[in-house]
């Protein structure tokens, strides 16, 4: 008898997908139920029956895995941010490691071997630097401010995160009290109606300067002085205070113009030895400490020399590439977003760098234009968005022919699909690491090292040991144990 929706059957977990959501299987099927992880045995109520799969949720639980602990957030399971807090650390390490391995195997075709153990994060709790917060009412006209449900716009209103730093707590409970103090008009998304859309917050974790951008969708944030003053008065590392204007029907958060409101405008952060500027729309790694290691396995990659031209597509504020400017002849960095080159080029100067060169352009446009110009850079560097790269911009990086590419993702499937092409095109995928850049929830870094020729034939590995950068700190031996 066919599986239909409501029954309720019973699952074994037998592995994760790349989504946190266990996969059991019966008579045949995939059935995916969230919150569940390897070793589950749980009774499964079916949700969505389709051709080859379906979706369900736990209904009980008949056997707890050896690797599930008890969350210790009251919202995981109504939340939409953390997939993995209901399995022990080691336990979720593993799962990223095998995503990103199965991804280079099953799509890229390459052997799982040339993936490095996974480098786990000191402290998977409060690393978020940076945080976008809804900010809506229930159907009493009560303030919700908090995070979306799980797949939904629904507003779980809470102050706090564990993914946070506890002061953004304090500017949440500060904001909202304002809020109803002055009786501000709060958006609604369905009606287009309202004034606050956002709270967005930044913090510099090394500085500790603090950014607080309110989204609204007006041409004006009323009591703004009222609310400097609340803020100054309950927050003692308050760096700036912006207003973000967006008034478009859309799902984007935050527009493209700014008003400083109070301070600079901006905070200051120390990265990699470097300081760099942070705006409200620049990009910038949202942990820190887990982005020191990701650039310090790039640069270590990148086996730079003092003639080498380094070329870094999708720069963002230039992080990457400044982090490599004093090993070599040039950097030229390439960003879509116009602030953020504006960041590049303030972050080379407050760093004495006179090496290095800013293109606000699409990439492959940007690319494309070097080329003519027959820079043909002797290391590339690629840090694209989920998605990606274009198949025009790796047949332009390829037509450059550099030494090495230095492919940084956030996406294993869209990473291996990559790698496929570049081997297709004469490059080798000589070696791969994973970071847990984003602990508890389902997603993964990688730092992937490409080379022509046989220069790079040697593993890196060899030749260096993660243990040799500023790993000072890691305690836990779920984190450190897996960093061989």
């Amino acid at each position: 008898m066919p599986i239909k929706k409501n029954d309720v059957v019973k699952l074994e977990i037998t592995s994760v997908d790349s989504n946190g959501q266990g996969i059991g299987r019966y008579k045949g099927m995939a059935v995916f139920v969230p919150l569940t992880t390897t070793g589950d045995v749980v009774n499964a109520k079916i949700l969505k029956v389709k051709k080859n799969y379906a979706f369900a949720k736990i209904e009980s639980i008949v056997d707890k895995s050896k690797h599930r602990v008890n969350s210790d957030c009251m919202l995981f399971s109504k939340c939409g941010g953390c997939a993995l807090r209901h399995v022990e650390y080691s336990e979720e390490l593993r799962i990223k490691e095998e995503k990103v391995k199965n991804a280079i195997k099953r799509i890229a075709g390459l052997n799982p071997e040339i993936v490095n153990n996974i480098v786990g994060a000191k402290e998977y709790n409060y690393y978020r630097n940076k945080a976008q917060i809804p900010v809506g009412a229930d159907k009493d006209g009560n303030i919700q401010i908090g995070f979306f449900a799980n797949h939904s716009h629904r507003i779980i209103d809470s102050s706090s995160c564990l993914l946070q730093p506890k002061i953004f707590s304090d500017v949440i409970d500060i904001f909202k009290q304002w809020l109803i103090n002055y009786n501000i008009p709060i958006y609604n998304e369905v009606a287009h109606s309202g004034i606050v859309r956002h709270l967005y917050i930044r913090l510099a974790e090394k500085t500790n300067e603090l950014m607080v951008c309110v989204v609204i969708n007006s041409n004006e944030l009323p009591y703004k002085k009222e609310l400097i003053k609340m803020l100054k008065n309950g927050i003692c590392n308050l760096k700036t205070v912006v207003v973000n204007f967006n008034t478009d029907k859309t799902n984007v958060i935050v527009g493209n113009k700014c008003k400083t409101i109070f301070g600079p405008g901006y905070i200051i952060d120390e990265l990699c030895g470097l300081k760099f500027k942070i705006s409200p729309l620049s990009f910038y790694q949202v942990n820190r400490s887990q982005a020191e290691i990701v650039y310090n396995i790039a640069k270590r990659y990148a086996r730079l020399e003092k003639e080498d031209v380094v070329l870094d597509l999708y720069c963002g504020t230039g992080t990457i590439g400044l982090t490599m400017a004093s090993n070599v002849s040039k950097v030229i960095g390439v960003e879509i977003i116009e602030e953020s080159i504006k960041d590049a080029n303030i972050n080379a100067k407050i760093n004495g760098i006179d090496n290095a060169q800013f293109i606000c352009s699409d990439a492959d446009k940007a690319a494309r234009m070097l080329k003519s110009e027959n820079i043909n850079p002797s290391v590339v560097i690629l840090d694209p968005p989920r998605k990606g790269c274009s198949m025009q911009l790796i047949n332009t990086v390829v037509d450059m022919v550099p030494k090495r590419i230095v492919y940084v993702s956030c996406d294993p499937s869209t990473l291996a699909r990559d790698l496929k092409v570049f081997e297709e095109k004469g490059y080798s995928t000589k070696e791969a690491t994973p970071v847990d850049m984003f602990p508890r929830t389902a997603h993964v870094e990688t730092v992937v090292l490409l080379s022509k020729g046989e220069v790079d034939s040697k593993k890196v590995r060899v030749e260096f040991s993660l243990e040799d950068m500023d790993m000072s700190g890691f305690q836990n031996d779920a984190t450190y144990s897996q960093i061989k």
